[in-house]
């Protein structure tokens, strides 16, 4: 059953009665989209008249639609007008839900080969879905080559540029611009937060590792976060609301941006964190503001440092930590330069391109089936 009205129709569908607008209606026919190219190559913008039916009808499971003043028939399924139907986004299969890990974690932390990920479709869907829900994994068996890394991120998508190049390489420079150059303990943070979109997913290969000292220091910001919103409702909001400065100053480069420390999603859970104590800048919000902020700041800064959240470990010559640059702190414990060597080559792509090419491998999407 149909009725039409000024400016839409109701059709009852197998869940009940539901209204659609016209517009909606006639922008998202199917005919308004080329298979091939997986476009709309209709333009309601070039409409004479605002659209109205002229009549409508349900015929077996889809919705037919004559257009008043149009030489055009629509006919839409009634499994699309029920997916559309609350308003609703629509279903994301890598929308998959966090699973918030602790210290103890790295014995279970997801691997994978090198060469399974560039064989095998159904371990680089296990991979991506791995990152998505944990935000962290290690590939293993990586050649010392180059080449290797950009292999590597090209499973998922491209290598994602930064102010700093395309590559990063990490070892001990005469005269560092970053911190992470040196021999220096490096604090818990997550990467570039002064860019104003910093990268999503962190790639780090180990092709060298024989100094003493050093070990790897990786957190999961979403459990300790989550355990933050329980423990200091009132820290939380402000974190979670309040933007700050973050800055990277060089010669040729004077990068800032305002973030908040606690990063939520659509749904309102805990997304990740941008957080870096030797790139956040002063802050410049009202000093009566600071008075709360700064010691909720402080408080969550010591809880993220607790061993309750940090997994220490020690990267082998050879494995490749992928991760979840909004989500994951990492660090490192200092070491001795001259003791040996430490050589880790690093790079970024972006999580839309992480979720893009796990929805490609797990969903038929609008044109495909």
């Amino acid at each position: 059953m149909t009725t039409l009205g000024e400016k839409g129709l109701t059709v009852t569908l197998p869940e009940g009665a539901a209204y659609f607008n016209y517009y909606w209606l006639r922008d998202n026919c199917p005919a308004s989209f080329n298979a091939t190219t997986r476009e709309r190559t209709f333009d309601i913008f070039h409409l004479d008249a605002p659209p109205r039916a002229a009549a409508a009808r349900v015929a077996g499971d889809a919705l037919v639609i004559d257009w008043a003043g149009e030489d055009h028939v629509t006919t839409l399924p009634l499994a699309t007008l029920s997916a559309y139907a609350a308003g609703k986004r629509r279903a994301d299969p890598a929308d998959l839900p966090r699973r918030a890990w602790y210290g103890d974690h790295y014995p279970d932390v997801a691997r994978f080969t090198q060469a399974e990920l560039l064989s095998d479709k159904a371990k680089v869907r296990a991979w991506l879905e791995a990152l998505i829900v944990e935000g962290i994994s290690v590939v293993t068996e990586m050649p010392d080559t180059d080449a290797a890394l950009t292999d590597l991120v090209h499973v998922m998508g491209q290598v994602r540029p930064t102010f700093f190049g395309d590559y990063f390489d990490v070892r001990t420079h005469i005269n560092p611009t970053n911190t992470a150059y040196t021999a220096a303990a490096l604090e818990l943070h997550t990467d570039t937060p002064a860019e104003e979109h910093a990268p999503g997913v962190q790639f780090l290969h180990m092709r060298a590792n024989s100094v003493e000292g050093g070990r790897n220091l990786f957190g999961d910001g979403v459990a300790a976060a989550n355990d933050f919103r329980q423990i200091d409702p009132e820290g939380f909001r402000l974190l979670s609301e309040t933007d700050i400065p973050f800055y990277c100053e060089h010669d040729d480069y004077d990068m800032r941006s305002y973030q908040r420390v606690i990063e939520l999603d659509q749904h309102g859970e805990v997304s990740g964190l941008t957080i870096s104590q030797h790139m956040l800048d002063l802050i410049d919000l009202p000093q009566a503001v600071l008075d709360d902020y700064y010691p909720a700041f402080c408080r969550f800064g010591k809880l993220l440092q607790s061993d309750r959240y940090i997994m220490r470990f020690t990267l082998k010559a050879g494995e490749c930590i992928v991760f979840d640059n909004h989500r994951i702190v990492h660090g490192r414990a200092a070491y001795s330069a001259t003791s040996g060597d430490r050589y880790l080559r690093g790079c970024y792509a972006d999580r839309a391109e992480m979720r893009s090419t796990y929805r490609a491998l797990v969903a038929e999407g609008r044109f495909r089936g």
